[in-house]
């Protein structure tokens, strides 16, 4: 069954990709600049050519997805419980912590740039859409936290040989795409190393 939930999550981050691709990219496949959004002029320029139905269906389609590729953590931490029960009561909290704040995260990110360009991308929006970033940042924070604790969790099972994966198994972690990811400079990096992960889990599983 757990093949299943992690098909999911290959999917769910796939399409949580697209959603974070929306919200940086132009309908003409400009990649916006954020350095300049300090500077009212240069960020008006910078979101001219954004069309509203790209924050919007990023709002939509990521709270589908972030759900998809929810039950692949929920899973995993279910499974682990054969191994560990503690670890795997750590997990599933942890994924509770990752999920919740960040769907609540991304649908921000998402009204911040609709608003800012439904509202003709005034200085005044401009500014009361940062503040509203600006305090509700801990739905960042804690939802990122939430997904470390896990996949260090993770990480610890796995090349301890608590699990009967193979311990070179402990390289399908995000953590560790991440870190491969961070240099370059591809999109959704984030959603590109759950990718990487639950594929690798797929075949060793």
């Amino acid at each position: 069954m757990i093949k299943t939930e992690i098909i999911l999550a290959i999917i769910g981050h796939i399409l949580c990709g697209i959603c974070d691709c929306l919200l940086s990219y132009s309908k003409t496949g400009r990649r916006l600049n954020f350095k300049v959004l300090k500077d009212p002029q240069k960020m008006y320029e910078e979101f001219r050519d954004m069309p509203l139905s790209f924050p919007l269906i990023s709002m939509v389609l990521g709270t589908f997805s972030i759900t998809m590729f929810g039950f692949g953590y929920f899973a995993l931490s279910y499974w682990m419980k054969d191994f560990s029960i503690l670890a795997s009561n750590i997990m599933f909290i942890a994924a509770l912590f990752f999920l919740v704040p960040i769907v609540v995260h991304h649908v921000i990110c998402g009204v911040v740039e609709w608003m800012y360009i439904s509202l003709d991308r005034k200085d005044e929006v401009r500014t009361a859409v940062f503040d509203l970033q600006k305090k509700t940042i801990s739905t960042m924070l804690a939802g990122y936290a939430g997904l470390l604790i896990y996949l260090i969790t993770l990480f610890i099972l796995v090349i301890t040989g608590k699990t009967y994966l193979p311990i070179w198994g402990c390289i399908f972690n995000t953590a560790v795409f991440m870190l491969l990811l961070v240099p370059t400079k591809l999109p959704a990096k984030g959603n590109i190393a759950g990718v990487l992960m639950w594929i690798g889990l797929l075949f060793v599983v």
